[in-house]
């Protein structure tokens, strides 16, 4: 079970909506290598407004995250590509169903949830 998550929301600049696009794609990239990082969404909310909610299973994890290549590279890249700095949101949670976990878990193999 994940107890924390972020909710990261950002404004594109007008006319670097396809840039954010690309840039959260590649994040999946950097989110792959942080074993803690348990759920990672990258979101488009609108034309013009975008998200990130990740998950993790402790407080360590997300301190990891925030700390780690994603955020980093969120805040290289701010000034260039969106319109304020990105509004991050620490929440707790109260439940989750994820592969792998919940109800009817163990009759699948773990092949069953590859991409």
């Amino acid at each position: 079970m994940v107890q924390c998550a972020l909710l990261v929301r950002f404004e594109a600049k007008p006319g670097k909506e396809a840039e954010v696009e690309r840039f959260l794609k590649n994040g999946l990239a950097l989110v792959e290598d942080e074993p803690e990082t348990t759920a990672w969404f990258a979101l488009k909310l609108n034309s013009h407004e975008f998200g990130i909610f990740d998950a993790f299973p402790d407080e360590s994890g997300r301190k990891a995250h925030l700390a780690g290549k994603v955020a980093e590279a969120l805040f290289a890249q701010s000034p260039d590509l969106f319109a304020a700095e990105p509004r991050i949101e620490q929440i707790d949670v109260i439940a989750d169903k994820l592969p792998g976990s919940g109800k009817g878990a163990r009759e699948l193999p773990p092949e069953a949830y590859a991409p």
